[in-house]
């Protein structure tokens, strides 16, 4: 019999502009938990009850039952008390969803919190909004600071409709023990643990340490943000859970009058079904490594890596904005499948070391520690440096180059974009090591493509480009994962 799944993830989202009812949003639900009140959480908010009552139109009322039940769609099972798609939405906002998870305070993730938020109630208490405190002190100073948004949060005096929760980036280790230490409760049912991860670089144009241009106490995270609520995600008063600026490296310009480099931070939620110990990774948007002057992502995949050998880890959402067409320095902070593949191809070279650490013999691990390499049998690893990357060249004649859109962080590129002196080479496995395990690493790992980059024009959709791209690109390096495009009409269950 077929294992049943953990969870079932609504990508209400699934595209990273330029439309903006399907930016980036997603639901996710253990499916223990039959959609109790604080059973969803979900993950960035893009696109949030304008995706909800889209769906609920298409399957309503003919999907429901004498009871308000739906019986068809991807809210089947859902308890409806209300006759329209727009009041039940509501109602799935302000008492199913139990928490808010956002990657990253770019617009495109975070547009329908702030236009959705004022239809809360305050006396059912403030809907928790979890990220790590450098994305929060972003959301609380330029957004709901009553200018761009009133001040919809329980801070500074604010309406009480919402309550920040600033998560230890890594985990939190005082909670959880054994595999579930660092996870901290996400919504009823699963639980979570936040990463950060690179999106890219951008000029600062005003002092990153203190925002000192406008409330300049928030930013700081003063002592009175220490009295967090009792339902908070994540209470850690050590270093680690807090904002600081040596966290997020700067390039200092040669040139003083120069704004400073720095990087855009973004997150990657491992997500825990407490019930079955079952996993997902939901990404915000990343840059690859390999171009990037603070890769990140290798950090993720160790984590990720011996999940995947235990197959506790089933499913990842990433995105993969473009295709191989655009050169890297217009990628813009993004992925496209040539460095999709190259990402998922370190997270199967730490599933490999996980296989072969489990089948050794002592002597071999006695070895294993004295050549860290990936095998004497596998050849040397290349050492690939993001200036030595394909498309380094913005005017490559193969190369797209496409303007910066909505949601795209750069501003100006440096005359050096690529060429740093102080980027790390990145170590790329030597994917022929694998080419004949049996099962491949990746095998039982599905991917899901996300924040794809709406072309508007006549002719397939670009998503269908970009597949058969990761798909040529996975068979040559022997991953042996499944790649989907999320229907938003369509549950996945995983």
């Amino acid at each position: 019999m077929a294992e049943k799944p953990a969870f079932q993830v609504i990508v209400l989202g699934p595209n990273g502009g330029p439309r903006e009812d399907r930016v980036t949003g997603l639901l996710v639900r253990s499916t223990s938990m039959n959609w109790s009140a604080g059973s969803v959480v979900a993950v960035d908010a893009g696109t949030l009850l304008a995706g909800i009552i889209r769906l609920l139109k298409r399957f309503l009322p003919d999907s429901k039952d004498d009871n308000g039940v739906m019986t068809e769609g991807p809210f089947k099972g859902l308890e409806l008390p209300f006759e329209t798609a727009e009041a039940n939405a509501a109602h799935f906002f302000r008492e199913i969803i139990g928490a808010v998870l956002i990657t990253h305070p770019h617009l495109d993730h975070i547009s329908g919190l702030a236009i959705n938020t004022p239809i809360l109630e305050a006396g059912s208490g403030p809907k928790p909004v979890a990220a790590l405190p450098s994305v929060l002190s972003a959301i609380k100073n330029h957004l709901f600071n009553d200018i761009i948004w009133p001040n919809l949060s329980d801070e500074d005096g604010g309406a009480g409709l919402l309550t920040y929760q600033r998560l230890v980036e890594g985990g939190n280790s005082r909670f959880g023990s054994g595999e579930s230490r660092g996870y901290v409760r996400a919504c009823n049912g699963l639980l979570t643990k936040c990463l950060a991860v690179s999106h890219g670089r951008c000029k600062q144009r005003y002092p990153p340490e203190s925002a000192a241009h406008h409330r300049i106490s928030s930013t700081m995270f003063g002592s009175d943000q220490l009295m967090l609520p009792s339902r908070a995600i994540s209470v850690d008063h050590t270093d680690g859970s807090f904002y600081s600026p040596a966290r997020s490296p700067r390039l200092i310009p040669a040139n003083p009058k120069e704004p400073i480099m720095s990087t855009v931070e973004s997150s990657a939620f491992f997500l825990r079904d407490h019930r079955t110990s079952k996993e997902i990774i939901v990404f915000g948007d990343l840059e690859p490594d390999t171009v990037s002057f603070e890769p990140r992502n290798k950090r993720v995949w160790e984590i990720a890596g011996p999940k995947v050998a235990a197959g506790t880890l089933r499913g990842v959402f990433i995105e993969c904005s473009y295709n191989d067409d655009v050169d890297d320095a217009y990628l813009y902070g993004h992925l496209c499948p040539r460095h999709l593949v190259a990402e998922l191809t370190v997270l199967a070279a730490k599933v490999m070391e996980v296989r072969d650490s489990e089948s050794a013999t002592p002597t071999d691990r006695k070895r294993k520690r004295m050549n860290t390499s990936f095998g004497a049998d596998a050849g040397t690893p290349e050492q690939v440096s993001p200036r030595t990357k394909r498309a380094s060249n913005p005017t490559s004649e193969k190369g797209q180059k496409l303007e910066s859109q909505p949601g795209d962080y750069v501003g100006e590129l440096p005359e050096n974009f690529g060429e740093d002196p102080d980027s790390k080479d990145v170590e790329v496995p030597n994917t022929a090591r694998w080419a004949d395990a049996d099962p491949l690493p990746l095998t039982g790992l599905s991917v899901y493509i996300i924040h794809i980059k709406e072309t508007l024009t006549d002719g397939p959709p670009p998503g269908d480009r970009i597949l058969r791209e990761l798909q040529a690109h996975a068979r040559e390096a022997h991953l042996g994962c499944d790649f989907f495009i999320p229907n938003p009409t369509e549950p996945i269950w995983i």
